[in-house]
């Protein structure tokens, strides 16, 4: 968080700031109005005395299951950031800076995926996300350098160009800060700014601490990026499984109602499943039978996923989304002459959290529920008997703990259950060694949850592809959730975090309970590492090292840093470029101008150590490959 000075300033405004700190951590109930979104550069509070503050700058959004996912350009968070500044904030949060798992059925609203990631500078395993986490750093280092300056004064605004101005603020004292913007989303400029010019990149602010030094721009990438793989960590699972039991309206513990009641009504949020069962009588002289033209079951329901069970043998599937959670099923099922026995399983994907009056919003079956095709024309079932059951057999039993494991009856071996819906499955694993962050990868399953020892990892849903607009991204312009997006024609989400702190050294018990029929044997453990890391450094980009040179007459030249995490060495530089490379980490590849001694630092100064430094400077990669031409480095090296 960048929060307001308390430095000793003589400065009417500077009082107000103290004392808004004062009565605000005293607990007075003065309202604050406050801004929250991606952007917040022109939020004005409703009074001229209180403070500009930002309480939720969005780092990224959240995956929904059957959605792409979201992703927050770096380039664009620290514009946003340095922007809002400019014009006279004085508190910023981020939301999120530390991303998350939505643990159990915690997920906040319907269809919200399990990982609470939200493209974090930190990341839901508790690791900085590179470029993002470092970027903002330097961000916040080049506001404090400022601070003087941004607390004694407001702004005086000046053009530089048609979408180009400049911020600054000045003090009595003699402080100075300045903020140089280009607002232009396709177009780099050249600024002239105190009889010095500056390269302000497109969609991009240039901090200047003392009116005169560069030390940051927002477009600028200073700090290295990575790139993570999962890795498993253990041989594979030995699964035994178990197959859960489709009720029916005559079981002694179903509760009977006339028509069809609201889900959540019912549960009280006990269990995100709810059976509705109801019995259909045939009579022998039904036309279908002889025909052969089964009759058509339609159900409606209010969402959020529905399996449809005909005499015990399931008869389809379906879901829907966070946009329309609703969803009809429509098929032809076979029945018998005599009594039928109706069950479906309604399931609910989390509880909706906001919107107008989201606390009205339903779940489940509420119909109607009809038949269509037989001798009368069309059945209505809504109103008659339903039978209610809450929740699943094997959740009674408690299956997902240690002691309730041993009240089923499992199988193992050549019995064991594969690609069948409504199947819990258990295994036993040993904790692997050291302290990177674990998760299961769930591709080869479907949808359901998943447990060890007992605490519930969160729902799975890796068979819920993800749709959505996946292509390139670029930084510059205005963010929108909708920008940016990956995974798509992917699951929307693969691994699930297994939180150390959850195992045993060895025995833990790992319990999967699945809805749609997945495959456990591709079930696997694995672990968050670094797999490379990358610099992509422009000549002459602004730095803090800047700061102070000026001054002393010293020339600075940025350099590419690079590091692996502790117990990881740089194993091979997979690309280096100097000149006008093209791509992004992970993807580099040569320009129209390359220098043919790229890799020669890199292989000389980094490989086999932790971390290095090389300096982007033409003579250090053998000469200029293109005179008169803006180049940059770009680097990828393994970490090993």
């Amino acid at each position: 968080m960048i929060k307001p000075s308390l430095s000793p300033v003589s400065n009417e405004r500077v009082q107000l700031k103290r004392k808004f700190l004062l009565v605000f951590s005293v607990g007075n109930f003065i309202q604050i109005n406050t801004c929250n979104g991606f952007y917040c550069e022109n939020f004005t509070p409703n009074a001229k005395y209180k403070p500009k503050m930002w309480t939720e700058n969005w780092t990224g959004w959240y995956t929904e299951f059957g959605g792409a996912v979201p992703t927050r350009p770096t380039e664009d968070i620290a514009f946003s950031v340095a922007r809002f500044i400019q014009n006279g904030g004085l508190f910023v949060n981020y939301y999120m800076y530390h991303g998350g798992t939505n643990f159990g059925r915690t997920a906040g609203g319907p269809f919200i995926a399990t990982s609470y990631d939200y493209d974090a500078p930190i990341d839901e395993y508790g690791l900085p996300r590179e470029p993002k986490w470092g970027h903002l750093r330097d961000l916040h280092k080049a506001i404090k350098l400022s601070e003087l300056a941004l607390v004694s004064a407001d702004p005086t605004v000046t053009s530089l160009g048609s979408n180009q101005e400049a911020h600054v603020f000045k003090s009595k004292s003699g402080a100075c800060a300045a903020f140089l913007a280009n607002y232009d989303t396709k177009y780099s400029v050249k600024v002239t700014f105190g009889n010095v010019q500056y390269d302000l990149p497109r969609w991009s602010i240039s901090i200047l601490p003392d009116c005169k030094t560069a030390v940051f721009n927002t477009a600028r990438l200073g700090a290295q990026s990575s790139q993570k793989k999962m890795v498993p960590v253990n041989s594979a699972f030995s699964w035994q499984s178990y197959k859960e039991e489709s009720p029916s309206a005559d079981d002694q513990d179903a509760t009977v109602h006339d028509g069809l009641w609201e889900q959540i009504y019912v549960t009280r949020d006990a269990s995100d499943y709810l059976w509705y069962m109801t019995d259909v009588k045939i009579d022998a002289n039904k036309g279908f039978l002889k025909s052969g033209q089964d009759p058509l079951l339609t159900i409606w329901s209010a969402g959020h996923a529905l399996h449809v069970f005909i005499n015990g043998q399931l008869s389809g599937t379906v879901y829907g989304g966070l946009e329309n959670p609703k969803l009809t099923f429509s098929n032809n099922v076979k029945l018998r002459a005599g009594i039928n026995k109706i069950s479906l399983l309604s399931v609910a994907v989390g509880l909706p959290n906001v919107g107008v009056h989201f606390e009205t919003w339903n779940a489940g079956v509420l119909g109607p529920v009809t038949l269509k095709g037989l001798n009368e024309g069309t059945r209505d079932l809504s109103k008659q008997k339903w039978s209610y059951k809450i929740g699943l057999k094997g959740e009674a039993l408690n299956i997902h703990t240690i002691t309730g494991s041993s009240s089923a009856e499992w199988v193992e071996g050549s019995l064991l259950v594969k690609k069948q819906p409504m199947t819990w499955y258990k295994s036993t694993f040993n904790a692997p060694g050291g302290n990177e962050p674990l998760a299961l990868d769930m591709s080869s399953m479907g949808k359901g949850q998943i447990w060890i020892n007992g605490q519930s990892i969160g729902r799975h849903w890796p068979g819920y592809i993800a749709r959505g607009g996946c292509g390139a991204c670029d930084y510059a312009g205005t963010y929108s959730d909708k920008k940016c997006q990956t995974n798509c024609g992917e699951p929307s989400q693969r691994w699930y975090h297994v939180p150390r702190s959850w195992l045993k050294p060895s025995g833990n018990l790992l319990v999967v309970f699945e809805e749609w029929g997945g495959d456990p044997s591709g079930i696997a453990l694995v672990k968050r590492t670094t797999g490379s890391v990358c610099a992509d450094i422009f000549e002459g980009q602004p730095t803090m090292k800047n700061w102070g040179m000026l001054a002393s007459g010293k020339i600075n030249r940025p350099k590419a840093h690079l590091w692996c995490p502790p117990g990881q060495k740089i194993s091979e530089i997979k690309f280096a470029s100097y000149g006008m490379p093209e791509g992004t980490c992970g993807s580099f590849r040569e320009g129209s101008c390359h220098a043919h001694k790229s890799y020669d630092a890199f292989q000389k100064n980094c490989i086999g150590k932790q971390s290095c430094s090389v300096t982007v400077a033409p003579e250090v990669f053998g000469g200029d490959p293109c005179p008169d031409s803006m180049k940059k480095l770009s680097v990828e090296a393994a970490c090993n």
